[in-house]
């Protein structure tokens, strides 16, 4: 855990960083050298401000719930392995327990924006929770594919079936599919709707301060490095080097593995730094009219390779 709160106070530097450098802005540069304080500086600040809690607020479900954003953030690391052997628990349905795991934040968002007992906070958590389930169809049609070709659910062994050849190259508009529905699932810019600041002031946790806030950044980041793994897992090949050839695969696994992580959190970054966002009609659209038939049409073309053309599963 220590770790991945280290790994998430300085992505949120790096957020700063990278789109200041493509803004031709600074960042953060006085909190410290480099302003590498910067993120020390904001977790003590949230720690030492007033948690205030709204008169008509419904003062349990309030509490608790930040603190299901963030446990359901941290539950789904023990399947992520880091290394060929570096896995905490190496269960045989890795994929279903991420999915689950990822699929039980939106409770928590839910229940904050209800438990505010105020407008903005409650249309931005229904936006949220039809913003998530939209999104977790096309997400689970594009593991299917991953899951025909590996012939297994449990995450290692799909990154060792990935030896011969990443699963990006055959899956290649799965891949940018997913990488645009673990957009929405995060809540990220484009699709940043449930915090749209313009129009819901700050979305489900506009009632929040101090550490309620915080928790609710912890979930938000620690998701996206999440699924910034899932992402390398189960696309580009987990820790496996690019070529199983010298000197490229002298290096560690975990290091491949954290580079893959780091650059799909970079197209994060610089999807946010681009992209204006998105109307909640064409929102939807995109995830019912477009990614919903798409997936479906594509996962039916694998199913077929693999058992017409014995690729994938039909070989192992």
């Amino acid at each position: 855990m220590l770790p991945l709160f280290g790994a998430m106070a300085y992505l949120t530097y790096a957020e700063r960083k990278v789109i200041g450098w493509m803004h031709m802005r600074h960042g953060p540069s006085h909190t410290g050298p480099w302003g590498l304080g910067q993120p020390l500086a904001d977790a003590v600040k949230l720690m030492f401000k007033e948690y205030v809690i709204p008169t008509g607020a419904a003062g349990v479900i309030f509490l608790v719930a930040p603190m299901m954003v963030m446990v359901f953030a941290l539950m789904a690391w023990p399947v992520i392995p880091f290394a060929d052997g570096w896995v905490l628990a190496d269960i045989n349905l890795g994929v279903l327990y991420l999915l689950a795991t990822s699929s039980m934040g939106v409770y928590g968002v839910l229940m904050a924006g209800w438990a505010s007992n105020s407008k903005y906070p409650f249309l931005g958590a229904v936006r949220s929770g039809a913003q998530m389930v939209s999104y977790e169809v096309s997400m689970g049609l594009c593991l299917l594919t991953v899951i025909l070709l590996a012939g297994s659910m449990n995450l290692s062994d799909i990154v060792r079936a990935q030896a011969d050849m990443w699963y990006v190259i055959p899956l290649f508009p799965m891949f940018i599919v997913f990488i645009i529905s673990i957009l929405a699932e995060t809540n990220r810019a484009p699709f940043d709707l449930p915090e749209a600041e313009a129009e819901l002031v700050a979305g489900y946790n506009t009632e929040y301060g101090s550490m309620g806030f915080a928790l609710f950044f912890l979930g938000e980041y620690i998701n996206m490095i999440m699924m910034s793994a899932f992402t390398a897992l189960m696309f580009l090949g987990g820790w496996l080097p690019p070529l199983d050839i010298a000197p490229l695969n002298w290096v560690p696994g975990i290091v491949w593995f954290l580079g893959k992580t780091a650059l799909i959190l970079f197209v994060f970054l610089w999807t946010r730094a681009t992209l204006p966002r998105f109307r909640y009609d064409q929102l939807m659209r995109l995830g019912w009219k477009v990614f919903l038939p798409a997936t479906l049409i594509y996962l039916v073309a694998v199913a077929v390779a693999v058992k017409l053309l014995g690729v994938g599963a039909a070989v192992i």
